[in-house]
């Protein structure tokens, strides 16, 4: 697979600064990055501009999913999550006074997605007199910029409330910006959706895997829809909006939950049958950007262990997040019938270092010994007493002795293809939209339209398949069980770890009090301007009038 850079220069209103975008171009049925040398301004006036062009907004997707920085906008300060050891932006789940206008992540994402946002402008502004390419491909890659502008404004009306609405090319450096509405956003958002999806190609995998396809813009609307329902903009009709876009990506593409739970994250099957759109990574340093990084956050301090060293298959422990203990003993409550736990958490270890140890955390014995291959660390969910433990030739990890450096890791973003086991830049596609999410936000729409029997058979749909074998009977709830509590449990369960939680809690209005109730660290700290994050300071440095023409969020 050959992935290639191309500069293309832009002067993004919001941002004031030039750019150089990858691009990712379309070879043996993905869509790939190729090197070019740097471009003149004329390049996109012609058709291979257009689709390098587009292909550069492709990239910037790759500002959120699998980044440090997405990650922890969304991970962190949750009811689900809560800081580990490692010391590096745990202030983001303090809520302390450290959040503020000079944060990196919010400065880069902003930056980022604004690049990407005129690069889609330029796009879309540009194919009017494009010549040498049929009108057919000129909608679906105008539809394809309309779909990714449209997704950058709508993570950021959530996280920032109104923004700099731009929705025409900037090509000479400005500083006259100004804040829409969040009312506006929402519009913009929905129109370009709407324009797009007639474009977009049919079916569940586009022919260049990793354009959006129809079912990814109705998704992506559908949630739209379902987010803007508690917004100040919000309407009576958006429930009713979202959901025969969110049962058409159910009906009309082929898309299936696949059957075993396991295989939805499984390493080597990012493409597959339940992913509705994902973003794509490399294993090329030349054109892997950053990478997915992903794979280092959710990990404990296991390589320190007795009969441990780091390697490539468990991973690099950042131990940045800790599930809570709202996660671990409410959420994963059933373990007996739900497959999720297991599927989601490692519960064991085995010796990649054998040899003769003194015990760490599990002091019921001394010392422990192992041959290659052994269990050296056992998790088994639930307490038990020394004697017990003791019985066992390894360490045994119980909830009692979880810290912030042994807990149960994370699985999901595992990847052991990396290069070596220091390698932080990942090359998994990161899954951004799935079956099992769209089936969760449409029975929220029709819950919230008192349509409970619907609803409850689409929880009943994803639950099923994360029973074990032969206990699908026990996972199905009834019409009286569903409740807006339960909806708020089972997107947790299915979708734990997948940069959707702080933007739930948020659009449901109940960030502050969830963590108050479930997260130690965030709780002394955790107020109602929380619930927006701050517009990065050098963007309203760079605003004509400063913070009178670009306001800054209250309590920032």
């Amino acid at each position: 697979m050959k992935k290639i850079a191309i500069n293309i220069n832009y002067w993004a209103k919001s941002t004031a600064l030039i750019l150089g975008l990858s691009v990712m171009i379309s070879c043996d049925g993905f869509l790939q990055e190729d090197v070019v040398s740097p471009i003149g301004n004329d390049y996109l006036n012609t058709p291979k501009g257009l689709n390098d062009g587009i292909n550069a907004a492709y990239s910037s997707m790759r500002a959120w999913y699998g980044t440090e920085r997405g990650n922890n906008l969304t991970i962190f300060g949750t009811d689900i999550f809560t800081n580990g050891a490692d010391g590096s932006w745990k202030f983001m789940n303090f809520y302390t006074n450290q959040f503020d206008s000079q944060n990196g992540h919010v400065r880069e994402l902003w930056d980022e997605f604004y690049r990407g946002i005129n690069t889609c402008n330029a796009v879309i502004d540009r194919s009017v007199n494009l010549t040498g390419v049929s009108e057919e491909l000129i909608q679906q890659r105008v539809a394809e910029a309309k779909f990714i502008r449209a997704h950058h404004y709508f993570i950021m009306v959530q996280l920032f409330g109104g923004v700099d609405l731009q929705l025409a090319e900037t090509a000479i450096p400005t500083k006259e910006v100004s804040r829409a509405s969040v009312a506006a956003v929402y519009s913009a958002i929905i129109q370009d959706l709407k324009e797009a999806i007639p474009n977009l190609e049919a079916k569940a995998k586009s022919d260049d895997y990793g354009r959006a396809t129809r079912p990814a813009a109705e998704h992506l609307l559908g949630r739209v829809f379902i987010t803007k329902a508690t917004s100040e903009a919000g309407e009576a009709s958006d429930y009713a909006n979202a959901e025969p876009l969110l049962q058409s990506v159910i009906d009309n593409y082929g898309l299936v939950l696949l059957p075993d739970f396991a295989d939805v994250h499984a390493f080597g099957n990012e493409i597959n049958d339940e992913v509705i759109w994902s973003i794509q990574y490399t294993r090329s340093p030349l054109t892997n950007a950053g990478g997915n990084n992903s794979h280092v956050f959710f990990l404990m301090e296991y390589d320190v262990q007795p009969g441990m060293q780091r390697d490539t298959e468990n991973g690099r422990p950042f131990k940045r997040y800790k599930s809570t203990d709202y996660t671990l003993n409410t959420i994963f409550a059933d373990r007996v019938n739900d497959s999720r736990y297991k599927n989601t958490y490692v519960d064991h270890f085995l010796s990649n270092k054998p040899g003769t140890y003194n015990t760490t955390f599990d002091k019921s014995k001394e010392t422990v010994t192992f041959a290659q291959g052994d269990t050296t660390i056992w998790l088994p969910g639930y307490n038990m007493s020394e004697a017990e433990r003791a019985k066992y030739p390894y360490q045994v990890l119980t909830p009692e002795l979880y810290t912030e450096r042994v807990f149960p890791p994370m699985k999901k973003h595992k990847d052991p293809g990396r290069v070596d086991r220091t390698q932080f830049e990942g090359g998994r596609n990161y899954i951004a939209m799935r079956l099992a999410d769209t089936y969760l936000l449409l029975a929220e729409s029709q819950f919230r339209q008192g349509k409970i029997a619907d609803a409850t058979e689409n929880i009943n749909v994803v639950r099923r398949r994360a029973a074990f074998p032969g206990q699908e009977a026990e996972m199905e709830i009834s019409e009286s069980e569903l409740t807006f509590e339960y909806i708020t449990e089972e997107r947790a369960r299915e979708l734990i770890g997948e940069q959707t939680r702080w933007l739930d809690l948020k659009r449901w209005g109940i960030l502050v009090e969830r963590v108050k109730a479930h997260n130690p660290q965030g709780a002394p700290n955790i107020q109602d301007f929380h619930t927006l994050r701050p517009i990065p300071q050098n963007q309203i440095d760079r605003a004509e009038g400063n913070a009178s023409a670009f306001p800054q969020n209250p309590g920032y």
